[in-house]
């Protein structure tokens, strides 16, 4: 695939220095995505993604979350969720200053789609579109005991840790996908007290706020998804604002539609789409 990776580093909330990186195709880029991975995991995990995406002569750029992947701080916390808004502000406003001209994209899977679509409905001015793959938009399928710990020792003991016990056979049904999400090294399924409080708080005001969301939207979701309830999605998706938008309902996807089966035809979707917005 001839595209070029460069990684650097990037002033998030508070100061701290996030990890980044970005993809560039060979010809110059007709459009610009900023990736924002999910609970867990980072950003090195969309390499079916950026290789379609390139392909099409599309810019990536991604971050690893604080907490997450190359990033520092404790695995899983975040103090406030709006630091993961500030964070990809701050990352936005470096893509703007390097690819002024190129419509700027906003890509999400998981928790990241919740980021995603929190921001766009925050700071919509300079977006082209949208995209939200099986966003976190309703309680997730973890141990329900977890929740209730994190509401109740949010404030006391914030940076607690809850193991989410999150099952690596729920993310796809290829079994290679499987063994190399299970034996990375920089995935974990930690989360901290405040961390999954403060996500279920967001889940909440992102719903109550879809009939503002005006930007075009993408959004897509196995309907096999064992993790994220796909009826978040619907119900976001019904309310959505947004004159121009699209769900796709994939017929029997897990929970990382990118690294399932059927991901080419995916991806031809989501190449169509973002040309279509790019012409």
């Amino acid at each position: 695939m001839m595209q070029t990776n460069q990684q650097f580093t990037f002033r998030g909330a508070d100061g701290v220095e996030l990890f980044g990186q970005c993809w560039m195709p060979a010809q110059p880029p007709r459009g610009v995505i900023l990736l924002v991975h999910g609970f867990g995991e980072h950003s090195d995990r969309y390499g079916n993604l950026v290789d379609a995406l390139t392909a099409g002569d599309y810019a990536i750029y991604a971050f690893d979350h604080r907490g997450h992947g190359r990033s520092p701080g404790k695995r899983g916390h975040v103090d406030h969720f709006d630091d993961f808004l500030e964070d990809v502000g701050q990352l936005s406003a470096r893509i703007q200053a390097e690819q002024p001209t190129a419509p700027h994209f906003l890509f999400g899977h998981s928790v990241g789609g919740l980021v995603a679509l929190a921001y766009a409905l925050r700071h919509p001015a300079g977006l082209a579109g949208v995209i939200a793959s099986a966003p976190l938009l309703a309680k997730p399928n973890v141990s329900p005991l977890v929740l209730t710990v994190a509401g109740l020792l949010s404030r006391v003991a914030p940076t607690f840790a809850l193991d989410t016990k999150l099952d690596p056979t729920t993310i796809s049904r290829d079994p290679a996908e499987v063994q190399r999400y299970a034996s990375d090294p920089m995935v974990h399924a930690k989360t901290s007290a405040r961390a999954g409080s403060e996500a279920m708080r967001c889940i909440a005001w992102v719903q109550a706020q879809a009939g503002a969301l005006h930007t075009p939207l993408l959004l897509y979701h196995g309907d096999g998804d064992q993790l994220v309830p796909i009826a978040g999605s619907r119900t976001f998706f019904a309310n959505a604002g947004s004159a121009d938008k699209t769900f796709l309902e994939l017929p029997g996807g897990y929970h990382e539609s990118h690294n399932d089966n059927g991901r080419d035809a995916l991806f031809r979707q989501v190449r169509a789409w973002l040309d279509a917005h790019t012409s």
